[in-house]
């Protein structure tokens, strides 16, 4: 009974692990580095395997935990090397002074994902205020998906002690349904056209979340990278719920999914 048991448990998780979601982070548009304070030159930022606050590991942890596999994409997204890929994350892409040698999003890398979007992928793109983000070729991708990334500063939060500067309050949200306070610290606002629709508002009434329906997949775009292990109530006050903000997106991204292309 032990051994079929085993065998058993054997076949459940090979057959959960092969029709896992696979979420795919970006680690080409994004490839920011440092010093460390040996004077070695690493990359840091946005990556699955930071557990410091600059990472995304507790949002993969989230992902995980929602049934999806996680991965990384370090060269240039094709519709063939992303087909194995249903969701897709691009995070705050380079700017000079992150990378000394920053790989924009040209022409030819907006038609292999708008192809892959069209035939069914989910794009997740991640933006931030204009100082800290490449804004002018991430926006030619934007403008694919009606939706522009704008040169603004939206809930600036000057320190510690203005928290509520970055506070959203998200009532009767279709994608924040758990979440009621969360913390969006200095983004910019996105202007939407066409089928895009404002997904999240801020107390100015910017919009700060858009979605849209592309061919067979979706878009969503935020303007800021809010997700990473700082903001996931790495070191929140206490009745911020951007944990529950990541599941609830989490489990919308994965829900848009079509059936077809779950692997």
């Amino acid at each position: 009974m032990k051994a079929l048991s085993l065998i058993g448990l054997i076949i459940i998780t090979y057959f959960n692990t092969a029709n896992a979601q696979v979420v795919t982070l970006d680690y080409y548009f994004n490839h920011e580095v440092h010093k460390t304070a040996s004077g070695k030159v690493e990359r840091y930022h946005y990556m699955w395997d930071d557990a410091a606050n600059t990472g995304f590991s507790k949002l993969g942890d989230i992902f995980k935990k929602n049934g999806a596999q996680l991965d990384t994409l370090a060269i240039a997204p094709t519709v063939d090397n992303l087909k194995k890929s249903n969701i897709y994350i691009i995070v705050d892409p380079d700017t000079k002074k992150e990378s000394p040698n920053p790989n924009y999003i040209e022409q030819n890398n907006i038609t292999e994902i708008a192809k892959w979007v069209h035939s069914g992928g989910v794009l997740l793109m991640l933006a931030n205020d204009s100082a800290n983000v490449e804004l002018p070729h991430f926006n030619n991708l934007a403008a694919v998906f009606g939706m522009h990334f704008n040169d603004d500063l939206q809930n600036h939060v000057i320190d510690d002690k203005h928290f509520e500067d970055g506070a959203v309050y998200p009532i009767n949200n279709p994608i924040l349904k758990t979440a009621h306070k969360i913390f969006l610290k200095d983004v910019c606002s996105i202007g939407t056209r066409g089928n895009a629709v404002p997904a999240l508002k801020n107390k100015n009434g910017a919009t700060i979340m858009a979605i849209t329906k592309y061919g067979k997949g979706m878009v969503m775009a935020v303007g800021d990278p809010w997700l990473y292990n700082e903001y996931v109530n790495g070191r929140l006050p206490a009745d911020y719920e951007n944990d529950k903000a990541a599941d609830d997106v989490v489990k919308w991204l994965i829900s848009n999914i079509p059936a077809k292309t779950a692997n």
